[in-house]
């Protein structure tokens, strides 16, 4: 302490595991945050971590981080604060753990892992590194949206009224090369699932924030449009929650040329609509109101900034500011000693939803949230509904 102002925070060392397309995501975001810095890359793909780390100083102007084939060199190398897991889904967990046991905060990207085994192992770990004062959050950085925070903190304060119903959907599609483009993509060992699980898992995380506790999932999956792959490229579900509250679930990649994400939340005193992390439309029933006006008032305006408004020109770097928010509320987490915003609990739920949507599409009936939770289903074999046709001149599925 010098005359009276105190020494400012320390900087955090950042270990980025995965230099892919989303690893490339975090650095950047990473590099954005005053109290962090990237300090290594873990991969065992020189190109890609050697590519990475050129355009990580290049952005920084200083010299480029660590690079290292395992996690285990670059812990026992330098200091790190925080681990941040980018890898494919189906190796989320064990790397996770291997952080928090060095004594690393953690940043995990969606989803928590792909088997809830491996998940509730993990989240045992999590509970004993937060007894420690670790962090480990999970990325679900659409929370943090202005458009998603609005809509929570009316749905928390009761603005809307009981919650009665909620539409969510995710239209998008990939086409071919998407998958063929990498080994583990569409496998159920490394992605953990198609379009729910790989595409839909934020709106999943996003549906369980706003409607609070699921109990019951009904669905079904198929594969149309696709080749060569395991999982499900549509997958449509009916979610009924513990307040009696009832949802619709869809996601796809196989809806061309892709549409924006929407979800629609509704109660007996207003709704919500929020379409491609945009707030489209809200209105809340005013004190003395009976009934509804002839003409509802979109009331979207007086609850977001202009350009959080559907419609409004999105900045090219909104991906990055999504991640940016999140990592800002892990270095809150840190220094305030909570729990993160987003925890593996949170992660954990999700997960198991679209569990359910998987195990209930195979058994051809509901499944109970709480079952999946427990285990009851984690030795079944995975199976995805439909198939899609064997296109002309094809021996089979390529």
């Amino acid at each position: 302490m010098n005359g009276g102002a105190t020494d400012p925070p320390a900087p955090i060392d950042v270990a980025i595991v995965g230099a892919g397309i989303i690893g490339a995501n975090h650095a950047a975001a990473v590099d954005r945050h005053p109290r962090l810095r990237v300090a290594a890359l873990v991969d065992p793909d020189e190109a890609a971590s050697g590519e990475l780390a050129r355009r990580i100083a290049e952005r920084t102007g200083t010299g480029p981080p660590g690079r290292y084939p395992n996690l285990a060199d670059a812990l026992a190398d330098r200091p790190i604060g925080l681990v941040a897991i980018c890898t494919p889904s189906g190796l989320h967990a064990p790397i996770a753990e291997q952080a928090v046991a060095a004594g690393a905060h953690v940043v995990i990207e969606k989803p928590l892992d792909v088997t809830l085994r491996r998940a509730r192992r993990l989240a045992d770990a999590a509970t004993d590194a937060r007894s420690r004062g670790l962090v480990v959050s999970v990325v679900s950085q659409h929370r943090f949206d202005p458009a998603s925070v609005a809509v929570a903190d009316a749905v928390a304060a009761g603005q809307l009224g009981p919650i009665t119903s909620a539409v969510a959907s995710v239209p998008w599609w990939r086409d071919q090369g998407y998958y063929d483009s990498a080994d583990w993509r569409g496998t159920w060992a490394y992605d953990g699932g198609g379009a729910l699980m790989n595409q839909g898992v934020h709106t999943v995380d996003l549906l369980l924030w706003l409607l609070g506790r699921p109990v019951e999932v009904s669905a079904q999956t198929a594969r149309l449009a696709h080749h060569g792959i395991e999982v499900e490229d549509v997958a449509v579900a009916t979610v009924r929650f513990a307040s009696g509250a009832l949802a619709v679930l869809h996601a796809t990649t196989a809806a061309y040329p892709g549409l924006g994400m929407r979800l629609q939340v509704h109660g007996t005193r207003g709704s919500a609509v929020i379409h491609d992390d945009q707030l489209e439309y809200f209105h809340v029933a005013g004190d003395t109101d009976d009934r509804p006006p002839r003409r509802p008032p979109n009331q979207a305006a007086e609850r977001v900034p202009v350009g959080d408004l559907r419609g409004a020109p999105k900045s090219e770097d909104g991906f990055v500011l999504g991640h940016l928010r999140q990592y800002q509320d892990v270095v809150d987490a840190i220094d305030q000693r909570r729990p993160p915003g987003v925890t593996v609990e949170d992660g954990l739920l999700s997960l198991a939803v679209v569990e359910a949507v998987y195990r209930s599409a195979a058994l051809a009936r509901p499944v109970a949230v709480a079952d999946v939770l427990a285990g009851a289903f984690d030795d079944l074999p995975y199976v995805t509904g439909g198939t899609v046709p064997v296109p002309a001149g094809e021996a089979g599925p390529r």
